[in-house]
C-alpha cells in the first residue's frame, strides 16, 4: 500500500477533468497540485530502541521478524484518517514506532508481550493499517518506546467446518485471501468494508466493523462466534458456541476492544453458502425522507436488501457529477427523471444476494414498498456500477488531497424517529464549522446500514483545504460534528471505532461507570498498560478522571 495514501502505488489518478472542474466551481481547489514528499524526505524521530533491545525482540521473532528501518517505520507510522494523510504527505508524521515486529506463532506473540511488559515498551497491534480514527497511532503513553506488532504472518485458514458453516482463521488474514479460500468451498463471509482490499479480519473484529452488505449479512460482531486473545496477563479463549448464558458476553467485550486489552490471535467466524443469485438495482426517490420511509417499511416487513444504500440529494448530485455525462442511455435516464420531477432526487442502491427464490421475493416486495413511497426503479445499471466501483473512494480521496481539497467522512446511527433530525443537525454543524474558515462546504450523506429500529448515517464533506493549518481546520469540524451527534442522540461511531479521534466523546455516550468497568478489565488483562495506549479505555479513563 502507498505510505502516503491508499492502494497500489501503480494506481493511476482517478479524478477526471470534468470532476475537477465541478470541484473547482463548488468548493475551490489549489492553484497548483500538492503532491506528497518523497519517501526519503519523511522526517522521523530517532528510534528509542537500541541494538540490545532489538536483539531481544529478534531472539523471539527471528532475524527477519523485526524491522527498524526508515521505510518500515514510515509505513507503520499512521493509519489512513485525514490528519494521518495530511501529515504523511507533508513528510512529518510526528510519531513512528521504534520497531516493527512480525510474530508468526502464538508462542512468539505471548513471549513478545511478556518482554514488552518487562521492558516498558508499548505494543500497537497493526493489521491492515486502515484505521481512519487514529486507531494504530504509535503512541507510547508512559512507556519508553513503542512497537507496531504487525499480524500479517498470523494468517491463514486453520479449519473449515462445512457442516456447522464456521471457519477458524489466524487474525492477520486479509479479507480477499479469506474470500478466495471460502469461495473454493462454496462459502462466503460476506464482510466487505470499504477497506476490504487491505483489511485484516482481526482488525475488523477489534474495531467492530460493518461491511457494505451488513444489512443482510450482519456486521462483524454477528459473525464472530469465538476468538483467542493474547493479553500480557494471560489468554482468553472462547470456543465457537452458537449461544450461551454463561455470564455476560465476553465476546462482545473483546470484539471492539481495539487492541487495548490484548492481541486477537485467532477467530472463529460464521460463514454462509455463496449466493447463487446477485441482483443490484437503482431506485430514485423524489426526496431523502421518502427513501428513508421506504427503508423503514422494508425493515418492518423483514424484506431488506442485503445492501441498502440511500444517498441524500447532495450525494446523489455529486455522484452524477463525478460520473460525467456518460452515454446516450445515461442522458435519456436523466431526461426521464427530470420529466417525472425527480431531477434533484435521491438515488438508492438495493443489492440482493442469496438463493433465487429468496432474492426474487425480497426484490419484488422491497420494490413494491419503495414504489409505495414514490420510488422509481431505474434498472440494474446504477447498481452494477456501484458494485464494481465500491472500493474506489479511498483512491479518489488521494487525488482530492493533491488538489488541495479537504475530504473527510464520519458516521453515526440513531433510531428511525430521530434520523431525519440528526441528518439535518450534523450537516448544519459541519457546514457552519467550515464556514468559519471561509471554506464553503459540500456536505453529503447516505444511509448504508439498516436495522429494525433505526439506521446509520454516513457523512462525507469536502471543502477547500486550509493552507494555514489544515489539521486545526479538521479538528474544529470534527468537534462540531461529534458534538452535534451526541447532543442529537446518535452514537459517536457506528463502525469506524473509537481510536484516538473519538475518545473525547466516549464518556458522553457510555457514562463514567461503564468506563470504570472497561478500565478495570484493562487493569486485569494489561496491568502495565502497554496495549495500544491512548485509545479507547486509557483515553476514556483519563477523561473520566479529569471530568
Amino acid at each position: 500500500m502507498r505510505w502516503w495514501g491508499w492502494g497500489d502505488p501503480a494506481q493511476e489518478p482517478v479524478l477526471p477533468p470534468h470532476a475537477l472542474e465541478f470541484l473547482r466551481s463548488t468548493v475551490g481547489v489549489a492553484e497548483q497540485p500538492r503532491p506528497p514528499v518523497a519517501l526519503e524526505n519523511v522526517t522521523l524521530p530517532a528510534s528509542a530502541l537500541d541494538e540490545d533491545a532489538l536483539a531481544r525482540l529478534r531472539a523471539i521473532a527471528g532475524e527477519d521478524g523485526v524491522r527498524a528501518d526508515h521505510d518500515a517505520r514510515v509505513l507503520h507510522a499512521a493509519g489512513k484518517g485525514y490528519p494521518d494523510l495530511v501529515r504523511m504527505r507533508a513528510g512529518e508524521p510526528g510519531e513512528a514506532p521504534d520497531a516493527i515486529v512480525y510474530p508468526r506463532t502464538r508462542e512468539q506473540l505471548v513471549a513478545l508481550l511478556a518482554l514488552c511488559a518487562e521492558d516498558s515498551v508499548a505494543v500497537v497491534p497493526f493489521g491492515g493499517g486502515t484505521s481512519v480514527v487514529g486507531g494504530v497511532a504509535p503512541l507510547r503513553g508512559e512507556h519508553r518506546a513503542a512497537i507496531a506488532l504487525d499480524t500479517a504472518q498470523i494468517d491463514g485458514v486453520r479449519a473449515l467446518d462445512r457442516e456447522s458453516a464456521t471457519v477458524t482463521v489466524g487474525a492477520g488474514i486479509r479479507g480477499p485471501a479469506l474470500e478466495r479460500e471460502l469461495a473454493a468451498h462454496g462459502f462466503t463471509l460476506g464482510h466487505y468494508p470499504q477497506s476490504y482490499e487491505y483489511v485484516s479480519l482481526g482488525g475488523c473484529a477489534a474495531t467492530r466493523s460493518a461491511g457494505q452488505a451488513s444489512t443482510g449479512y450482519g456486521a462483524i460482531e454477528k459473525m464472530v462466534l469465538g476468538l483467542r486473545v493474547c493479553a500480557p496477563a494471560g489468554e482468553i479463549e472462547l470456543p465457537p458456541i452458537p449461544a450461551t448464558a454463561a455470564g455476560p458476553g465476553l465476546r462482545q467485550l473483546l470484539v471492539g476492544s481495539e487492541g487495548t486489552l490484548g492481541v486477537i490471535e485467532q477467530l472463529h467466524l460464521r460463514v454462509r453458502e455463496a449466493p447463487r443469485a446477485r441482483v443490484y438495482l437503482g431506485v430514485f426517490f423524489e426526496r431523502f425522507p421518502a427513501g428513508v420511509e421506504a427503508l423503514r417499511a422494508c425493515a418492518r416487513e423483514h424484506v431488506l436488501p442485503d445492501v441498502a444504500r440511500l444517498s441524500d440529494e447532495h450525494e446523489t448530485s455529486m455522484s452524477l457529477a463525478l460520473a460525467g455525462t456518460g452515454g446516450l442511455k445515461a442522458r435519456i435516464g436523466r431526461t426521464y427523471l427530470g420529466l417525472r420531477g425527480y431531477a434533484e432526487g435521491c438515488l438508492a442502491i438495493f443489492g440482493f444476494e442469496g438463493g433465487n427464490e429468496d432474492v426474487d421475493y425480497r426484490r419484488g416486495r422491497a420494490l413494491a414498498l419503495a414504489h409505495g413511497c414514490g420510488g422509481i426503479s431505474v434498472g440494474r445499471s446504477p447498481g452494477e456500477a456501484w458494485r464494481h466501483g465500491r472500493f474506489a473512494a479511498p483512491y479518489l480521496r488521494d487525488d482530492l488531497l493533491t488538489h488541495g481539497v479537504m475530504v473527510e467522512t464520519l458516521e453515526t446511527a440513531t433510531q428511525w424517529s430521530n434520523l431525519l433530525d440528526l441528518h439535518t443537525r450534523v450537516g448544519d454543524a459541519i457546514g457552519a464549522a467550515l464556514a468559519g474558515y471561509d471554506t464553503p462546504a459540500y456536505v453529503m450523506c447516505h444511509v448504508s446500514h439498516v436495522y429494525e429500529t433505526g439506521a446509520s448515517l454516513y457523512f462525507t464533506f469536502i471543502a477547500r483545504q486550509s493552507t494555514d493549518d489544515p489539521i486545526a481546520q479538521w479538528r474544529d469540524v470534527k468537534a462540531a460534528a461529534c458534538d452535534a451527534i451526541v447532543e442529537g442522540g446518535g452514537t459517536i461511531t457506528h463502525h469506524h471505532a473509537v481510536g484516538r479521534d473519538h475518545a473525547p466523546w466516549m464518556a458522553r455516550e457510555v457514562g463514567a461507570s461503564a468506563l470504570a468497568a472497561l478500565s478495570a478489565a484493562k487493569a486485569e488483562l494489561d496491568p502495565h498498560g502497554i496495549m495500544n495506549p491512548g485509545k479507547l479505555a486509557l483515553a476514556a479513563a483519563a477523561i473520566r478522571r479529569s471530568a
